[in-house]
Protein backbone atom coordinates (compact mmCIF):
# COMPACT_ATOMS: atom_id res chain seq x y z
CA UNK A 1 0.00 0.00 0.00
CA UNK A 2 3.01 2.43 1.12
CA UNK A 3 4.38 2.15 -3.13
CA UNK A 4 1.24 2.60 -4.41
CA UNK A 5 -0.21 5.47 -2.17
CA UNK A 6 3.98 7.23 -3.63
CA UNK A 7 3.34 6.62 -6.65
CA UNK A 8 0.16 8.89 -6.44
CA UNK A 9 1.39 11.34 -4.37
CA UNK A 10 4.25 11.19 -7.11
CA UNK A 11 2.48 11.46 -9.92
CA UNK A 12 0.31 13.91 -8.35
CA UNK A 13 3.08 16.27 -7.32
CA UNK A 14 4.48 15.60 -11.09
CA UNK A 15 1.29 17.24 -12.27
CA UNK A 16 0.50 19.97 -10.01
CA UNK A 17 4.17 21.16 -10.78
CA UNK A 18 2.79 21.55 -14.09
CA UNK A 19 -0.27 22.94 -13.25
CA UNK A 20 0.01 26.05 -11.73
CA UNK A 21 -1.30 29.57 -13.15
CA UNK A 22 -0.45 31.29 -15.77
CA UNK A 23 0.19 34.13 -13.67
CA UNK A 24 2.37 32.49 -11.65
CA UNK A 25 4.87 31.45 -14.29
CA UNK A 26 4.19 33.21 -17.07
CA UNK A 27 3.10 30.56 -19.30
CA UNK A 28 0.30 29.20 -20.85
CA UNK A 29 1.68 25.62 -21.77
CA UNK A 30 4.31 23.57 -21.87
CA UNK A 31 5.42 22.56 -25.15
CA UNK A 32 7.61 19.41 -25.86
CA UNK A 33 11.50 19.57 -26.13
CA UNK A 34 12.79 20.33 -29.63
CA UNK A 35 15.45 20.94 -31.80
CA UNK A 36 16.79 20.93 -35.71
CA UNK A 37 19.82 19.06 -37.18
CA UNK A 38 20.69 19.88 -40.62
CA UNK A 39 17.05 20.02 -41.44
CA UNK A 40 15.86 17.34 -39.42
CA UNK A 41 13.43 18.34 -36.62
CA UNK A 42 13.58 16.24 -33.17
CA UNK A 43 10.92 16.55 -30.77
CA UNK A 44 10.46 14.47 -27.22
CA UNK A 45 7.32 14.71 -25.29
CA UNK A 46 4.89 12.52 -23.36
CA UNK A 47 2.19 11.55 -21.08
CA UNK A 48 2.20 11.06 -17.41
CA UNK A 49 -1.10 9.88 -15.51
CA UNK A 50 -2.14 9.28 -12.10
CA UNK A 51 -5.30 8.43 -10.21
CA UNK A 52 -6.54 7.70 -6.77
CA UNK A 53 -9.74 5.65 -6.14
CA UNK A 54 -11.81 4.34 -3.91
CA UNK A 55 -13.64 1.04 -5.32
CA UNK A 56 -16.47 -0.91 -3.54
CA UNK A 57 -16.48 -4.70 -4.94
CA UNK A 58 -17.35 -7.92 -3.04
CA UNK A 59 -14.51 -8.75 -0.69
CA UNK A 60 -11.79 -10.93 -0.95
CA UNK A 61 -8.84 -12.12 1.24
CA UNK A 62 -6.20 -9.62 0.82
CA UNK A 63 -7.90 -7.15 -1.48
CA UNK A 64 -7.24 -3.78 -1.03
CA UNK A 65 -10.01 -1.82 -2.51
CA UNK A 66 -8.22 1.52 -2.69
CA UNK A 67 -5.18 2.85 -3.77
CA UNK A 68 -3.78 4.49 -6.53
CA UNK A 69 -2.84 4.01 -10.51
CA UNK A 70 -0.16 5.63 -12.51
CA UNK A 71 1.47 4.97 -15.89
CA UNK A 72 4.09 7.45 -17.78
CA UNK A 73 4.70 7.25 -21.70
CA UNK A 74 7.88 8.97 -23.74
CA UNK A 75 7.14 9.93 -27.20
CA UNK A 76 10.12 11.07 -30.01
CA UNK A 77 9.22 12.44 -33.26
CA UNK A 78 12.05 12.91 -36.03
CA UNK A 79 10.78 14.39 -39.30
CA UNK A 80 12.13 16.51 -42.43
CA UNK A 81 10.16 18.76 -44.82
CA UNK A 82 11.06 18.80 -48.25
CA UNK A 83 10.40 21.89 -50.69
CA UNK A 84 8.31 19.74 -53.54
CA UNK A 85 5.70 19.14 -50.05
CA UNK A 86 6.70 16.12 -49.24
CA UNK A 87 7.40 15.57 -45.47
CA UNK A 88 9.17 12.35 -43.81
CA UNK A 89 8.89 11.18 -40.44
CA UNK A 90 9.72 8.64 -37.69
CA UNK A 91 7.02 8.35 -34.91
CA UNK A 92 7.59 6.50 -31.28
CA UNK A 93 6.17 5.67 -28.09
CA UNK A 94 8.14 3.91 -25.17
CA UNK A 95 5.62 3.20 -21.84
CA UNK A 96 8.14 4.05 -19.20
CA UNK A 97 6.02 3.47 -15.97
CA UNK A 98 2.82 1.51 -15.50
CA UNK A 99 1.57 -0.68 -12.66
CA UNK A 100 -1.10 -3.52 -12.72
CA UNK A 101 -4.56 -1.31 -13.04
CA UNK A 102 -3.04 0.91 -15.49
CA UNK A 103 -1.43 0.16 -19.48
CA UNK A 104 -1.73 0.43 -22.77
CA UNK A 105 -3.88 -0.83 -25.57
CA UNK A 106 -0.90 -3.09 -26.92
CA UNK A 107 -0.12 -5.20 -23.98
CA UNK A 108 1.88 -3.23 -21.85
CA UNK A 109 5.24 -3.55 -23.46
CA UNK A 110 8.16 -0.98 -23.25
CA UNK A 111 7.65 -0.12 -27.17
CA UNK A 112 3.93 1.15 -28.05
CA UNK A 113 4.81 2.27 -31.17
CA UNK A 114 7.83 2.94 -33.90
CA UNK A 115 6.74 3.73 -37.68
CA UNK A 116 7.91 5.52 -40.53
CA UNK A 117 5.49 8.03 -42.43
CA UNK A 118 5.53 9.65 -45.54
CA UNK A 119 2.90 12.56 -46.15
CA UNK A 120 2.00 13.46 -49.89
CA UNK A 121 -0.06 15.84 -51.37
CA UNK A 122 -1.97 12.31 -52.84
CA UNK A 123 -1.95 10.83 -48.54
CA UNK A 124 -0.31 9.25 -45.95
CA UNK A 125 1.77 6.06 -45.88
CA UNK A 126 2.69 4.20 -42.51
CA UNK A 127 5.43 1.13 -42.39
CA UNK A 128 5.82 -0.26 -38.76
CA UNK A 129 4.53 -0.98 -35.21
CA UNK A 130 1.46 0.84 -35.49
CA UNK A 131 -2.43 1.13 -35.17
CA UNK A 132 -4.24 -0.14 -37.86
CA UNK A 133 -6.45 2.00 -40.58
CA UNK A 134 -9.95 1.04 -38.99
CA UNK A 135 -8.91 1.71 -35.40
CA UNK A 136 -6.89 5.03 -36.21
CA UNK A 137 -10.00 6.47 -37.98
CA UNK A 138 -12.58 5.34 -35.03
CA UNK A 139 -15.05 7.49 -33.64
CA UNK A 140 -16.84 6.07 -30.51
CA UNK A 141 -18.53 9.20 -29.20
CA UNK A 142 -17.51 11.96 -27.13
CA UNK A 143 -15.49 11.40 -23.41
CA UNK A 144 -13.88 13.64 -20.60
CA UNK A 145 -11.24 11.70 -20.28
CA UNK A 146 -10.10 9.12 -22.49
CA UNK A 147 -8.05 7.46 -20.02
CA UNK A 148 -10.76 6.66 -17.91
CA UNK A 149 -13.26 6.04 -20.26
CA UNK A 150 -16.02 2.75 -20.00
CA UNK A 151 -14.76 2.16 -23.62
CA UNK A 152 -11.27 0.39 -24.16
CA UNK A 153 -10.02 2.40 -20.81
CA UNK A 154 -6.39 2.71 -19.93
CA UNK A 155 -7.06 3.22 -16.56
CA UNK A 156 -8.98 1.03 -14.18
CA UNK A 157 -10.23 0.85 -10.56
CA UNK A 158 -10.67 -2.51 -9.69
CA UNK A 159 -8.42 -5.71 -8.70
CA UNK A 160 -9.19 -9.61 -9.11
CA UNK A 161 -7.30 -11.31 -5.90
CA UNK A 162 -6.96 -14.22 -7.64
CA UNK A 163 -4.56 -13.02 -10.11
CA UNK A 164 -3.87 -9.62 -8.54
CA UNK A 165 -4.45 -8.17 -12.45
CA UNK A 166 -7.26 -5.90 -13.19
CA UNK A 167 -10.62 -7.58 -13.16
CA UNK A 168 -11.43 -6.03 -16.36
CA UNK A 169 -8.86 -8.24 -18.20
CA UNK A 170 -11.13 -10.98 -18.63
CA UNK A 171 -13.67 -9.04 -21.00
CA UNK A 172 -12.89 -4.86 -21.26
CA UNK A 173 -15.89 -2.82 -23.70
CA UNK A 174 -14.00 -1.90 -26.85
CA UNK A 175 -16.31 -0.46 -29.43
CA UNK A 176 -13.48 0.46 -32.07
CA UNK A 177 -12.38 -2.24 -34.64
CA UNK A 178 -8.56 -2.57 -32.79
CA UNK A 179 -7.66 -6.08 -34.07
CA UNK A 180 -4.28 -6.01 -35.52
CA UNK A 181 -3.08 -3.56 -32.10
CA UNK A 182 0.36 -2.24 -33.00
CA UNK A 183 1.66 -5.86 -34.89
CA UNK A 184 4.10 -4.50 -38.11
CA UNK A 185 1.67 -3.45 -40.56
CA UNK A 186 1.35 -0.73 -43.79
CA UNK A 187 -0.87 2.07 -44.26
CA UNK A 188 -2.99 4.08 -46.62
CA UNK A 189 -4.71 6.60 -45.60
CA UNK A 190 -6.11 9.52 -48.24
CA UNK A 191 -6.68 12.82 -48.36
CA UNK A 192 -9.65 13.91 -46.65
CA UNK A 193 -11.97 14.79 -49.82
CA UNK A 194 -15.41 16.21 -49.96
CA UNK A 195 -15.46 15.37 -45.77
CA UNK A 196 -14.65 11.58 -46.68
CA UNK A 197 -11.31 9.86 -46.02
CA UNK A 198 -10.37 6.39 -46.62
CA UNK A 199 -8.10 3.59 -44.86
CA UNK A 200 -6.57 0.50 -45.66
CA UNK A 201 -4.02 -1.50 -44.28
CA UNK A 202 -2.41 -4.83 -43.75
CA UNK A 203 0.01 -6.65 -41.45
CA UNK A 204 1.10 -9.50 -42.42
CA UNK A 205 1.62 -11.66 -39.00
CA UNK A 206 1.45 -10.93 -35.46
CA UNK A 207 4.83 -9.59 -35.24
CA UNK A 208 6.14 -6.77 -32.90
CA UNK A 209 9.71 -6.26 -34.99
CA UNK A 210 8.79 -3.04 -36.42
CA UNK A 211 9.31 -3.81 -40.20
CA UNK A 212 6.95 -6.14 -41.91
CA UNK A 213 7.38 -9.46 -42.98
CA UNK A 214 10.65 -9.37 -40.90
CA UNK A 215 8.70 -11.97 -38.25
CA UNK A 216 5.82 -14.21 -38.41
CA UNK A 217 5.23 -13.64 -34.80
CA UNK A 218 4.54 -16.03 -31.56
CA UNK A 219 3.95 -19.85 -33.31
CA UNK A 220 0.97 -19.66 -31.09
CA UNK A 221 -1.99 -21.81 -31.96
CA UNK A 222 -4.97 -20.35 -34.20
CA UNK A 223 -2.71 -17.76 -34.97
CA UNK A 224 -3.97 -14.58 -37.00
CA UNK A 225 -1.96 -13.70 -40.32
CA UNK A 226 -2.40 -11.82 -43.61
CA UNK A 227 -4.98 -9.68 -41.71
CA UNK A 228 -6.39 -7.18 -44.03
CA UNK A 229 -8.72 -3.83 -42.51
CA UNK A 230 -10.33 -0.96 -44.49
CA UNK A 231 -11.96 2.13 -42.91
CA UNK A 232 -14.54 5.04 -44.26
CA UNK A 233 -14.52 8.68 -42.19
CA UNK A 234 -16.58 11.54 -42.82
CA UNK A 235 -16.24 14.67 -41.28
CA UNK A 236 -17.65 18.27 -42.01
CA UNK A 237 -19.41 21.23 -40.46
CA UNK A 238 -22.90 22.87 -40.79
CA UNK A 239 -22.98 26.13 -39.28
CA UNK A 240 -22.45 25.10 -35.45
CA UNK A 241 -23.42 21.72 -35.86
CA UNK A 242 -20.02 19.02 -36.83
CA UNK A 243 -20.63 15.32 -37.91
CA UNK A 244 -18.41 12.25 -37.58
CA UNK A 245 -19.00 9.04 -39.09
CA UNK A 246 -16.92 5.77 -39.19
CA UNK A 247 -17.31 2.44 -40.59
CA UNK A 248 -14.47 -0.03 -39.95
CA UNK A 249 -13.40 -3.83 -41.29
CA UNK A 250 -10.92 -6.23 -40.27
CA UNK A 251 -10.67 -9.68 -41.74
CA UNK A 252 -7.79 -12.38 -41.41
CA UNK A 253 -6.71 -15.75 -42.30
CA UNK A 254 -6.10 -18.78 -39.08
CA UNK A 255 -2.26 -19.96 -39.98
CA UNK A 256 -2.69 -22.53 -37.31
CA UNK A 257 -6.28 -23.63 -37.34
CA UNK A 258 -7.73 -25.58 -34.59
CA UNK A 259 -11.15 -27.29 -34.13
CA UNK A 260 -13.76 -24.90 -33.78
CA UNK A 261 -11.95 -21.50 -35.08
CA UNK A 262 -11.73 -19.80 -37.66
CA UNK A 263 -10.35 -16.76 -39.69
CA UNK A 264 -10.53 -13.28 -38.06
CA UNK A 265 -13.92 -11.08 -38.76
CA UNK A 266 -14.24 -7.91 -36.75
CA UNK A 267 -16.46 -4.66 -38.05
CA UNK A 268 -17.59 -1.58 -36.19
CA UNK A 269 -19.27 1.82 -36.45
CA UNK A 270 -19.38 4.65 -35.02
CA UNK A 271 -20.38 8.36 -35.04
CA UNK A 272 -20.63 11.66 -33.00
CA UNK A 273 -22.69 14.94 -33.38
CA UNK A 274 -21.47 18.13 -31.87
CA UNK A 275 -23.40 21.49 -31.17
CA UNK A 276 -21.77 24.93 -31.01
CA UNK A 277 -23.97 26.45 -28.44
CA UNK A 278 -21.64 29.52 -27.99
CA UNK A 279 -17.88 30.26 -28.61
CA UNK A 280 -17.67 28.58 -25.04
CA UNK A 281 -20.30 26.15 -24.87
CA UNK A 282 -20.46 22.38 -26.53
CA UNK A 283 -22.56 19.64 -26.01
CA UNK A 284 -21.56 16.22 -27.87
CA UNK A 285 -23.03 13.38 -28.65
CA UNK A 286 -22.64 9.78 -30.41
CA UNK A 287 -21.73 6.09 -29.67
CA UNK A 288 -20.58 3.05 -31.75
CA UNK A 289 -21.14 -0.65 -32.49
CA UNK A 290 -18.15 -3.17 -32.61
CA UNK A 291 -19.07 -7.01 -33.63
CA UNK A 292 -16.17 -9.59 -34.06
CA UNK A 293 -15.93 -13.71 -34.13
CA UNK A 294 -13.01 -13.60 -31.31
CA UNK A 295 -13.95 -14.33 -28.20
CA UNK A 296 -13.93 -10.89 -25.84
CA UNK A 297 -11.67 -9.89 -28.46
CA UNK A 298 -8.98 -11.56 -28.41
CA UNK A 299 -7.14 -12.42 -31.89
CA UNK A 300 -6.13 -15.79 -31.09
CA UNK A 301 -10.16 -17.26 -29.86
CA UNK A 302 -11.82 -16.09 -33.41
CA UNK A 303 -14.31 -18.76 -33.11
CA UNK A 304 -16.33 -20.27 -36.04
CA UNK A 305 -19.51 -20.29 -34.30
CA UNK A 306 -19.39 -17.16 -31.83
CA UNK A 307 -19.20 -13.61 -31.51
CA UNK A 308 -18.51 -10.80 -28.85
CA UNK A 309 -20.14 -7.20 -29.32
CA UNK A 310 -19.66 -4.06 -27.48
CA UNK A 311 -21.65 -1.03 -27.73
CA UNK A 312 -20.92 2.43 -26.37
CA UNK A 313 -22.84 5.95 -25.83
CA UNK A 314 -22.07 8.76 -24.25
CA UNK A 315 -22.45 12.93 -24.06
CA UNK A 316 -20.64 15.63 -22.97
CA UNK A 317 -20.96 19.33 -22.20
CA UNK A 318 -18.44 21.72 -22.55
CA UNK A 319 -18.31 25.11 -20.68
CA UNK A 320 -15.09 26.89 -21.05
CA UNK A 321 -12.57 24.47 -19.27
CA UNK A 322 -14.94 22.89 -17.98
CA UNK A 323 -16.22 19.34 -19.37
CA UNK A 324 -19.18 17.26 -17.94
CA UNK A 325 -20.32 13.51 -19.43
CA UNK A 326 -22.15 10.38 -19.21
CA UNK A 327 -21.44 7.15 -20.74
CA UNK A 328 -23.18 3.67 -20.93
CA UNK A 329 -21.40 0.36 -22.13
CA UNK A 330 -22.79 -3.06 -22.79
CA UNK A 331 -21.01 -6.33 -24.15
CA UNK A 332 -21.45 -9.60 -24.55
CA UNK A 333 -18.75 -12.04 -25.14
CA UNK A 334 -20.23 -15.89 -26.53
CA UNK A 335 -17.02 -17.73 -25.51
CA UNK A 336 -16.77 -20.56 -22.69
CA UNK A 337 -18.22 -18.99 -20.65
CA UNK A 338 -20.41 -16.71 -22.06
CA UNK A 339 -19.83 -13.43 -20.30
CA UNK A 340 -21.67 -10.21 -19.99
CA UNK A 341 -20.35 -6.89 -19.17
CA UNK A 342 -22.15 -3.56 -18.46
CA UNK A 343 -20.89 -0.59 -17.71
CA UNK A 344 -21.97 3.14 -16.60
CA UNK A 345 -19.90 6.35 -15.94
CA UNK A 346 -20.19 10.11 -14.77
CA UNK A 347 -17.46 12.50 -14.51
CA UNK A 348 -16.25 16.21 -14.21
CA UNK A 349 -13.13 17.54 -15.78
CA UNK A 350 -11.17 20.35 -15.99
CA UNK A 351 -8.84 21.46 -18.59
CA UNK A 352 -6.21 23.30 -16.53
CA UNK A 353 -4.46 24.54 -19.73
CA UNK A 354 -3.30 22.66 -22.98
CA UNK A 355 -1.36 20.28 -21.14
CA UNK A 356 -3.06 19.11 -17.62
CA UNK A 357 -6.57 17.98 -17.27
CA UNK A 358 -7.85 16.93 -13.86
CA UNK A 359 -11.03 14.84 -13.51
CA UNK A 360 -13.27 13.47 -10.85
CA UNK A 361 -16.27 10.55 -10.97
CA UNK A 362 -17.64 7.57 -10.56
CA UNK A 363 -17.90 4.01 -12.65
CA UNK A 364 -19.85 0.97 -12.39
CA UNK A 365 -19.30 -2.20 -14.25
CA UNK A 366 -21.45 -5.49 -13.58
CA UNK A 367 -20.45 -8.63 -14.88
CA UNK A 368 -21.89 -12.00 -15.09
CA UNK A 369 -21.29 -15.73 -16.95
CA UNK A 370 -23.19 -18.33 -18.18
CA UNK A 371 -21.11 -21.20 -16.34
CA UNK A 372 -19.09 -21.21 -13.06
CA UNK A 373 -18.35 -18.29 -10.57
CA UNK A 374 -16.61 -14.82 -10.11
CA UNK A 375 -14.13 -14.67 -6.94
CA UNK A 376 -17.47 -13.86 -4.37
CA UNK A 377 -18.79 -17.32 -5.17
CA UNK A 378 -21.94 -16.10 -7.56
CA UNK A 379 -22.27 -15.82 -10.95
CA UNK A 380 -21.99 -12.06 -11.45
CA UNK A 381 -20.52 -9.34 -9.79
CA UNK A 382 -21.21 -5.43 -8.81
CA UNK A 383 -18.51 -3.06 -8.71
CA UNK A 384 -18.49 0.58 -8.48
CA UNK A 385 -16.01 3.04 -7.80
CA UNK A 386 -15.18 7.00 -6.89
CA UNK A 387 -11.92 8.24 -8.85
CA UNK A 388 -9.50 11.31 -9.35
CA UNK A 389 -7.59 11.05 -12.63
CA UNK A 390 -4.71 13.60 -13.42
CA UNK A 391 -3.06 13.63 -16.81
CA UNK A 392 -0.49 15.39 -17.96
CA UNK A 393 0.28 15.71 -22.02
CA UNK A 394 3.29 17.59 -23.27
Amino acid sequence: MWGIRTDLLAGAAFCALFSAPAAAFGLDTINPLSANFSGLSVTLGGQASAAGFSADQPSATGLDQSGASGAATATLNVERDYDSGLSLSLKSAFEVYHDRLSGDNYGSDLVQKVYGVAQTGLGRVEVGMTDGAAYALAVTGPVVDDATTLDNPNVTFFRDPTSGQAFINIFSLNSAVESSLNYAKISYYSPRLFGIQLGASFTPSEGKDVVPFLNSGPHVADRQENIWEGALSYSDSFGPYSLGFYGGLSVGHDGAKTLGHAGLTDWGLGTEIDYNINDDVKLALGGAYRHANSDAFDINAALAQGQTNSAHLSTTLSVGPWIAGVEYGDGTAEGSPKLGVRGYEASVGYVVNANLQATVGWQRLDYSRDAGTFYNGAPAIRMDAAFLHLKLHV
